[in-house]
């Protein structure tokens, strides 16, 4: 028998200590994973209603501020589908239960780089195939809106959000972000529900049809129908804001689709640019 203040009885007791902690964390991350998965999927549900502006429609609260029975009737408004960017067509050939937007960009076979596009979201690559939500009332077939997950560079890490746009497919119904390592405070306001009101109203695209949405450099001329105000402080996230919401306006991102999907709701065709 050893001798409780021997060394090989220390190292004994400190590997046992290990496995068992490390049993009891692997359990317990086993054990959590259900409940993980079922928050990160309310966490997206909340994100989606925002941007719709549903909850504030149908309860006067922000998502947030409802409780799971609330978000799940709300819920029903919302279906989703998966588009192939390159066709602008629907597809299946990715599982959508268990789409991942991080996982299928980091994909080689599932994405494409990104190289000198006219607007740069500060990424290195884009998915081929992305999950769209679409707002439909109940029992009904008609798309009242459309949400779209965007992502691009902001100061310190990516933002990743989702835009909300109306079935005339160029007005802007609104915008969140559910993910991002903005400074609180300054870069962090893209989360201030009353920067975010601004977007509701705003037109995604100009006369010639080209992505003109854009975070002002101060406060937002009245009259200027594409512009909110601009993030005081925050320069580097205003631009990133700017050049994300264009990015997956164009044609790099969803404007073959959106262009599409224009016939499916009966809403005018995009006016092109001269040389498009």
């Amino acid at each position: 028998m050893q001798q409780r203040d021997s060394l090989g009885f220390t190292l004994l007791v400190a590997a046992i200590l290990c496995v068992v902690c490390s049993l009891a964390v692997s359990t317990a991350a086993v054990a959590l994973r259900p409940r993980q998965e079922a928050n990160e999927k309310l966490d997206q549900q909340k994100n989606i209603l925002d941007a719709t502006g549903l909850a504030i429609g149908e309860y006067g609260k922000q998502a947030g501020d409802l409780d799971s029975a609330q978000i799940q009737e709300l819920n029903q408004w919302i279906s989703a589908k998966l588009v192939n960017l390159e066709t602008g067509q629907y597809t299946d050939v990715i599982d959508i239960d268990n789409y991942d937007l991080i996982e299928v960009t980091s994909s080689t076979a599932n994405s494409v780089e990104i190289t000198d596009p006219e607007y740069d979201p500060g990424e290195p690559r884009r998915p081929n195939i992305m999950k769209v939500f679409f707002v439909k009332r109940p029992g009904s077939t008609k798309i009242q809106q459309v949400v779209l997950p965007v992502f691009g560079k902001g100061l310190w890490g990516t933002l990743y959000g989702y835009l909300a746009v109306k079935s005339d497919l160029e007005t802007i119904q609104g915008i969140t972000f559910y993910q991002h390592k903005e400074t609180p405070g300054l870069g962090g306001e893209v989360d201030n529900p009353r920067w975010k009101a601004q977007w509701e109203g705003r037109k995604l695209y100009d006369a010639d049809g080209d992505p003109a949405s854009l975070v002002y450099k101060g406060p937002a001329p009245s009259d200027n129908p594409f512009a909110v105000d601009g993030l005081s402080g925050a320069t580097i996230t205003s631009r990133g804001v700017t050049n994300l919401i264009r990015y997956w306006a164009s044609d790099d991102g969803y404007g073959t689709y959106l262009d599409k999907l224009a016939d499916e709701v009966g809403a005018e065709p995009r006016t092109r640019s001269s040389g498009e």
